[in-house]
């Protein structure tokens, strides 16, 4: 059989027949690596291939989903494990991937008494005693998690075959190799086909399956695009080492909410559930102090409320630094630009610093009034009073518009004790009246509106 060579992409998985200094496709520089195809590849027809069924007649099993154990991992998956499911968790070295899905194997036990199968622990990149080491520190017994150290997909199917798992975990699938590819392990073709493997074996045999992956430094999933369109939900941890707090996000789930999130605190003994994120992210908050303000955003359907801290002060050189964490820096310049413009504030020759408090990243546009009335504090040296709370997007000409889930915001405020909010005018014309007498609710048009009611002017 006759062997050629390729040049394959390992960001995106684009296929040249020479080697090129740029992809094409992706732009990626110096990505390109020499890979062996076979020119001519046998295909099996399969005996076992599905038959079309009208979509009323396919029965839904009413243990459709298993509960993991863990209270915000439910939460972040829609409410529990599909059965069949291809879940891919990624996030940064260390961050606590491989502590979530030991613990998770071990409460998924507990809270699913009817499962007689063990879990398959699969990890190539740690020992068995490694693993054991961690297990000992997390306090888990895992008399019903079975740890296999191997890296070939052929050699991990027979032993599947055998044991037959309740669920399965592959830690990481950039550790694990298929002999039909001769490329390396990590390879762009390695990590498609064996996550291709594992989606049919999911599918076919209705066994939950959990994809460990790593991360480039751009804060990515290594390996090709493809692998995420492969997988039923794509998860991320996020979090900063400085801080204890880890954000599990979905940024895709076929069976539930997007952008939904699960706060967890790194402790000695592993993951701990943060249940009311909120009081959480508020507990170290400065009183009378200017420059700082609580925001109701919202995660998926989660309420959070959230601190948000500037600083503005005059530039000492020629251009004026705009530095953010946890926000949009291009949404905080047009919101600076629409300050200058139309609320008057002269910010032109002001440094400006922005921070979410507690590592948060903040993408929705309801933060706008936030971002609007902590910079306008932090510039007129104000504090906003410490019982308000905002939440509402800005306009290119100053004006508030509305946003979704207004009364889920103002619940959750009110339920942590705030006793005012700040929010678009025409929200408060929709509000239900039964939400009315837990708070007091401004409505607001502009920001000068906004600005005057949050500063006391």
């Amino acid at each position: 059989m006759k062997v050629k060579t390729i040049f394959e992409c390992q960001s995106c998985g684009a296929t040249s027949p020479k080697w090129l200094g740029k992809c094409p496709d992706c732009g990626a520089w110096n990505s390109f690596v020499e890979e062996k195809q076979d020119r001519i590849k046998a295909i099996k027809k399969d005996s076992g291939a599905s038959v079309p069924q009208s979509l009323a007649e396919i029965t839904l099993d009413s243990e459709d989903r298993l509960s993991t154990g863990i209270e915000e991992l439910n939460r972040v998956l829609g409410g529990g494990v599909v059965s069949g499911s291809l879940i891919l968790i990624g996030g940064d070295p260390g961050i606590g991937k491989s502590t979530l899905v030991l613990q998770m194997l071990s409460s998924l036990y507990a809270a699913n008494p009817e499962l007689k199968n063990p879990a398959l622990y699969v990890s190539g990149e740690e020992s068995l005693k490694q693993i054991r080491l961690r297990a000992n520190r997390l306090n888990i017994i895992g008399e019903s998690v079975n740890v296999l150290s191997e890296t070939c997909m052929e050699n991990i199917f027979d032993h599947v075959k055998r044991m037959k798992p309740s669920i399965i975990v592959i830690d990481s699938i950039q550790t694990v190799f298929t002999q039909e590819i001769p490329s390396a392990p990590g390879s762009v073709g390695q990590v498609r086909e064996c996550a291709l493997k594992l989606m049919l074996f999911a599918k076919k045999s209705e066994t939950p399956v959990f994809l460990v992956g790593h991360v480039t430094k751009e804060g990515a999933i290594a390996g090709p695009r493809v692998l995420e369109h492969i997988v039923d939900t794509v998860l991320y941890f996020e979090g900063d080492r400085g801080h204890a707090y880890r954000i599990l996000r979905a940024v895709k789930n076929r069976f539930g909410s997007t952008n939904e999130i699960g706060v967890f605190e790194m402790r000695d003994g592993g993951l701990a559930e943060i249940t009311n994120p909120s009081e959480l992210f508020l507990s170290e908050r400065p009183q009378n102090v200017a420059g700082t303000t609580v925001v109701a955003t919202v995660e998926g359907t989660r309420p959070i409320m959230v601190e948000l801290q500037a600083l503005v002060s005059q530039s000492t050189f020629g251009v004026p630094r705009r530095a953010t964490i946890g926000v949009d820096a291009n949404r905080v310049n047009l919101l600076i630009a629409v300050l200058e413009k139309t609320g008057g504030l002269h910010l032109g020759g002001m440094d400006t610093f922005l921070n979410v408090v507690g590592g948060l990243k903040i993408t929705e546009p309801a933060f706008d009034l936030g971002i609007v009335a902590t910079i306008a504090s932090s510039f007129k040296e104000l504090p906003i009073r410490e019982h308000v709370f905002v939440f509402g997007e800005v306009g290119l000409s100053g004006e508030i518009r509305g946003v979704s889930h207004a009364e889920a915001r103002i619940k959750e405020g009110a339920k942590i004790g705030f006793r005012e909010v700040i929010l678009p005018e025409s929200n408060l014309s929709r509000l239900n009246a039964n939400i009315k007498p837990e708070i007091k609710l401004i409505g607001v048009k502009d920001i000068d509106e906004a600005i005057k009611a949050a500063l006391n002017l």
